[in-house]
């Protein structure tokens, strides 16, 4: 059996008890302290941090990496896309959510006090604003990131969309289809039921 373990706030650990849901299969959740990690975290994982994801004697971490085995390992419902230039094209979206969004997020997921932490984080907010609200024109006619169909951007993003109200991110008006895209997201009861009780009460 798959066990992941999890950071019940971590944006990326939430994707992939996202994933495991969709799935529908197997696994065990073991909740992380993110503030108080056990040792075998840094043994499991060099950087220490979480999720990792163990299924005998394989560990992987890095989200976008064990969401891609998930989906490799139970391929249905699948969540790349099958064709190979979609599915580069899909890699290269995750790629540029890590690069130009999720960055970002760290930075306001710091609790380290830094004297310049206030300025950095209020930076980090317009930075996430400006970068969704280039992305909304997908939506105007798109159910979901690559067309109609359900897919591994759609998990990888929802975190970030989840946490909007939490991060202090207020989108402008013209934003509107990509806020009505989340609540499609976030009404899939796989996305309700990866949600944890510390998830549930950071939108308003």
């Amino acid at each position: 059996m798959m066990v992941l373990y999890s950071g019940t706030t971590c944006p990326f650990s939430q994707r992939c008890r996202f994933v495991l849901f969709e799935k529908g299969m197997d696994f065990e959740i073991r909740d992380v302290d993110l503030y108080n990690k056990p040792d075998d975290i840094s043994i499991m994982n060099p950087y220490g941090q979480v999720p990792i994801l163990v299924e005998r004697d394989l560990i992987l971490y890095e989200s976008n990496i064990i969401n891609e085995y998930i989906d490799e390992r139970f391929p249905h419902p699948q969540l790349m896309p099958a064709d190979p230039v979609m599915r580069a094209r899909a890699r290269l979206f995750l790629f540029n959510f890590e690069r130009e969004l999720f960055v970002h997020v760290q930075t306001l997921e710091r609790r380290d006090g830094a004297k310049d932490a206030q300025k950095l984080q209020e930076k980090a907010r317009l930075q996430i604003r400006d970068r969704l609200t280039l992305l909304t024109p997908i939506f105007i006619q798109n159910k979901h990131m690559l067309g109609e169909e359900f897919s591994m951007l759609d998990v990888a993003i929802a975190p970030l969309l989840w946490r909007l109200d939490h991060y202090g991110i207020e989108m402008p008006k013209t934003a509107a289809p990509l806020l009505r895209y989340a609540e499609r997201i976030f009404s899939r009861p796989a996305y309700i039921e990866a949600l944890t009780p510390s998830e549930k009460v950071m939108r308003r």
